[in-house]
């Protein structure tokens, strides 16, 4: 059984893990079950760090949806902070990162696996070891996952970054912590166990928004005045002409019935783009993506509903 084991997953990182001089027994690491979690934790959080994520804001966003009669859709999933923090009897997440829905999908259909496989990223974690799984390319779906997941927690502040060939180029960052001491993926896999997972468009998620759903959407911040028109978005791009077709999809939501909750930025021209449908909020938020605290500061975002 150990052989078979090692042949499955001790090859998790297949020729480059063979750069990394580090002996671990794989088979071991594969027999250990999910740590059992206190029950009085009341939901289990993000599992993902995310640049830009609501995870500080996710205490006023419960607070304006109240209770959900219907569905929660969430276009723009990225770390899922408003998710987790809802914990909504049924959902549609979707995102246009095919590894990220991925991600999602694993932890969902087999934590276990997942877990054993972030045992061994977490015993082999070095500078070395980083730049070998950034290369690395694998074909099976757990093992997609389990990369993602590691290059996540170990990445410069969580960033998301593809270069011209969608290869992810952000560098090794301060934190050597795979596994972390809140992680609890059986609770993860029970909550998204009734969710729908979709990598797609925004505005296809939108489209099914009906009467008594809530939708919460956080797009890249675009704006009019941008230099160049728009933002990079995961491997592509977002343009301000995707925002005005963002507003129209959530305008046609909240027609049919839906509740609308929006993040976006606190600039004039999205104010413009969404004060004839919805009501505006400024919130401030604390930067941490600055490389040192003197160039990090406080910033208006704009909370619609």
């Amino acid at each position: 059984m150990q052989t078979a084991l090692l042949h499955c997953c001790g090859s998790l990182i297949g020729d480059a893990a063979r750069v990394v001089a580090r002996t671990i027994d794989a088979p071991a690491f594969m027999e250990q079950p999910l740590p059992i979690r206190v029950s009085h934790i009341s939901s289990p959080p993000p599992f993902l760090k995310w640049a830009g994520g609501k995870r500080w804001l996710s205490d006023r966003i419960v607070e304006l949806a109240n209770s959900i009669a219907g569905k929660y859709i969430e276009p723009f999933l990225g770390g899922g902070a408003v998710f987790f923090a809802l914990k909504p009897g049924e959902a549609l997440l979707s995102d246009v990162n095919p590894e990220l829905i991925n991600a999602y999908r694993a932890i969902r259909s087999d934590p276990n696996k997942l877990y054993s496989l972030l045992r061994i990223h977490q015993a082999r974690h070095s500078k070395e070891y980083y730049y070998s799984i950034r290369t690395y390319r694998p074909r099976c779906e757990y093992r997609k996952a389990a990369r993602f997941i590691y290059l996540n927690r170990t990445c410069w502040n969580g960033l998301y970054r593809v270069n011209l060939s969608g290869q992810f180029n952000v560098p090794i960052g301060t934190k050597s912590a795979v596994l972390m001491p809140t992680d609890d993926w059986s609770a993860l896999s029970a909550l998204l166990n009734s969710v729908q997972l979709i990598c797609g468009d925004f505005e296809d998620s939108i489209a099914q928004a009906k009467e008594g759903d809530l939708v919460f959407a956080d797009p890249p911040y675009t704006v009019k005045h941008n230099l160049n028109g728009f933002i990079k978005y995961n491997d592509s791009l977002f343009s301000w002409c995707d925002q005005i077709r963002l507003r129209d999809a959530l305008v046609s939501a909240k027609c049919r019935g839906a509740r609308v909750i929006v993040t976006n930025a606190n600039h004039e021209s999205i104010r413009d783009l969404y004060r004839r449908h919805f009501r505006l909020e400024s919130v401030v938020r604390e930067s941490v993506l600055a490389g040192s605290p003197a160039h990090r500061g406080r910033y208006e975002e704009l909370l619609i509903s």
